[in-house]
């Protein structure tokens, strides 16, 4: 178990900024940081991150928290998972307690798969660069292949010795549990001897986007026809291949600067065009490109250059995945190589100036590529190039934008020499025929589920008629047209708008010492019971903690209570209250409600109202106030509902209505004095 001391001064070290910018492309905006959301496909970015607050908001999602928080989001790790994963980061420490037997009991399983996964990579490592086995097989091997010393230990490459079971032994002595290196993969399960799986082979760790060791690549150096050239780890808790991408970990910073990744197929492309100094390459790792992984790289850019090899029959198998890309409304190039290259070979035989100039020169189009490719076989067979017009027509089908469809089309009819009117056509029959598709798709998935007859259908825009419809905005920037669902007008809740305006108050002026209207209880010179009113010195959450002591009033959103609790008891428990300490301990449950009341000012940079001359009204300037006027309007609200509750109670004709109609007055008149107070609060301070 990770020591608090640990937690405290990994959350005092983190920079969010920091932390995040290893997998958002951020950009500076005033004080604050945006970028696009990695979390949905957007293209105006409502992604910000505060450094002086150390949180980030997602304005598309809702998401939002801390550094651990956007870890536990982004990367799916564990709240453990993340602590250390920025403990690496900022080279910390890790302090361990001492675990009871049932928290032992309890170890994440996936925790410790990471844990055997890493053992892995270090002793495959250390076994290349220090085993005499090692060094005269494998390190000599890397070398044959061009591969630095520097570049070695960049990409963690390794070697696993020819024995059956030296690595399952060396795990097993130095305390590695056999169930997590079978379910790792790293070793074949048999009653009476496992073996090692990767035996024999060079070794390429897997990372994921974090640095974590999901899996392995090994690569057999003899000529053994029986087994595999190339074995990957299994699928795995850890370890899925069609969400990975080989060198995404080296990659990341540099695709998310250049905005472009370059996508190749194997492990030693993607290092020698890193070793060569273009490091925004990954690879698909001889697996066909999956949407998953196009989604990774869509994380940090959208554009994205597939790069071929010369061999011609493998050009026509790989450009398949082109309309995937194409499908995620990313922006796609091609670049071949010559013939009997690869970019290996290639970044191995040129300099870097020569290889980024072959690249500018020779990236095209996915529309010219596709003609230059195909149009070989087809020039002299008419119903060949109707084909290959047909599959590039597919292909612009597949693009999300209209414009950019549209655009496409143009540069088709150009270079295939054939009417746009035609192409226009057949694009508009490939979108109705894939909008069938899905909505048979969708009525299958919904027929084994009953439908609630006051059950409202999901606002989704456009669900109808012409698949080209140029209405690409909400459905009430179209009121009342056919094909667009709206959605009635929500009443407001005006109980939780103001629940939540109080812990908006705690978190950001709890702590302030502001001037308060008490109202006090005295005998005059007659002995008559008056009332009079002074102005008193409160902290803010001091204040709001009396009032609602006072009335008896508890928060009725269950989230807002549980929050207001919590506050309350940090703001007790410290003599000095810092926003700060109180975001570092904040519980994962609380974490995106406070995040979305703390960043609600930052809309105002993210869409730049000040530059339309629309500006915020700055609450630091009244906050007694906007405390004031807060609890005086939730009094007042909670009074009206009891009144109408007790109108709603009053029985017709002769019955006796006199208690009723008695409480009814006298809170009533409660009502009168919460207008005139709010009536004097407001006064005072305009």
């Amino acid at each position: 178990m990770i020591a608090q001391s640990t937690i405290d001064t990994v959350f005092e070290t983190a920079r969010v900024e920091e932390v995040i910018g290893d997998f958002v492309n951020l950009k500076r905006a005033g004080s604050n940081f945006k970028g696009l959301s990695p979390f949905s496909d957007e293209r105006s970015p409502s992604f910000m991150v505060s450094p002086v607050k150390g949180i980030w908001k997602d304005f598309s999602t809702g998401k939002g928290g801390n550094s651990v928080k956007f870890l536990m989001e982004h990367s799916q790790f564990t709240y453990p998972e993340a602590i250390r994963y920025l403990a690496k980061k900022y080279n910390i420490e890790i302090e361990e307690t001492e675990q009871s037997e049932e928290e032992k009991a309890i170890t994440d399983v996936r925790e410790s798969m990471y844990l055997v996964s890493e053992f892995a990579s270090k002793y495959f490592q250390d076994v290349l660069l220090n085993s005499e086995e090692g060094k005269a097989i494998g390190y000599s091997y890397f070398k044959e292949r061009g591969f630095t010393n520097e570049t070695i230990k960049k990409f963690a490459l390794g070697y696993s010795p020819e024995t059956w079971d030296a690595f399952t032994k060396e795990a097993l002595g130095k305390g590695y549990k056999l169930e997590f290196l079978e379910s790792t993969g790293l070793t074949i399960p048999k009653e009476d001897r496992p073996f090692d799986r990767f035996k024999g082979r060079v070794m390429f760790p897997i990372q994921s986007m974090s640095g974590r060791v999901l899996g392995f690549g090994g690569r057999i150096l003899t000529n053994d026809k029986k087994a595999a050239k190339y074995l990957n780890s299994p699928e795995s808790d850890i370890y899925h291949k069609s969400k990975v991408l080989y060198g995404i970990y080296q990659a990341k910073q540099s695709i998310a600067k250049q905005n472009n990744c370059y996508l190749v197929e194997g492990y030693t492309d993607v290092i020698q065009f890193n070793q060569a100094g273009i490091e925004n390459v990954v690879a698909s790792s001889g697996t066909a490109l999956t949407p998953d992984q196009i989604r990774l790289i869509n994380r940090l850019t959208r554009n994205i250059t597939v790069l071929f090899d010369g061999d011609a029959a493998g050009l026509r198998a790989s450009i398949r995945g082109i309309d995937l890309i194409l499908e995620e409304g990313m922006n796609v190039r091609v670049c071949s190589f010559p013939d009997g290259e690869d970019p290996d070979s290639f970044a191995r035989k040129n300099s870097h100036d020569d290889l980024v100039a072959y690249l500018e020169e020779n990236s095209k189009d996915f529309i010219q590529f596709k003609a230059s490719i195909l149009m070989g076989d087809a020039k002299n067979d008419p119903i060949k190039k109707a084909d290959l017009i047909r599959d590039m027509v597919t292909s612009i089908s597949k693009i999300p934008d209209r414009i950019q469809r549209e655009i496409y089309i143009q540069e088709c009819a150009r270079i295939m020499d054939i009417s746009e009117q035609v192409l226009m056509s057949t694009l508009a029959q490939l979108i109705q025929k894939d909008l069938a598709e899905v909505n048979k798709k969708q009525k299958q998935e919904q027929k084994p589920f009953e439908v609630h007859r006051n059950q409202k259908p999901k606002n989704t825009g456009y669900s109808g008629g012409d698949p080209d419809d140029p209405r690409v905005g909400p459905p009430e920037d179209y009121p009342g047209e056919p094909g667009y669902y709206q959605e009635p007008t929500e009443k407001v809740d005006i109980l939780y708008r103001l629940e939540r305006k109080v812990i908006e108050i705690l978190l950001l002026y709890g702590d302030k010492t502001e001037l308060f209207e008490d109202v006090l209880m005295t005998a005059n010179d007659e002995g008559e019971v008056v009332f009079e009113t002074k102005m008193k010195e409160y902290k803010v959450y001091q204040r709001i903690y009396l009032s609602l002591q006072e009335d008896e009033v508890e928060l009725s959103n269950n989230l807002f209570r549980d929050i207001f609790t919590d506050l309350i008891a940090f703001y007790h428990q410290n003599e000095k209250f810092s926003l700060e300490q109180y975001l570092m301990r904040l519980h994962p449950e609380f974490a995106q409600e406070v995040t979305d009341i703390l960043m609600e000012d930052e809309k105002v940079s993210l869409h730049n109202w000040e530059g339309q001359n629309i500006f915020a009204k700055d609450k630091h300037e009244t906050i007694g106030q906007y405390v004031s006027e807060t609890i005086l309007s939730m009094r007042w609200f909670l009074v009206d509902k009891i009144i109408e509750e007790l109108k709603s109670s009053i029985q017709p004709d002769n019955s006796d209505n006199t208690e009723l109609l008695s409480m009814v007055v006298d809170y009533s008149k409660l009502v009168n004095s919460f207008s005139k107070k709010l009536g004097r609060v407001m006064s005072r301070y305009h």
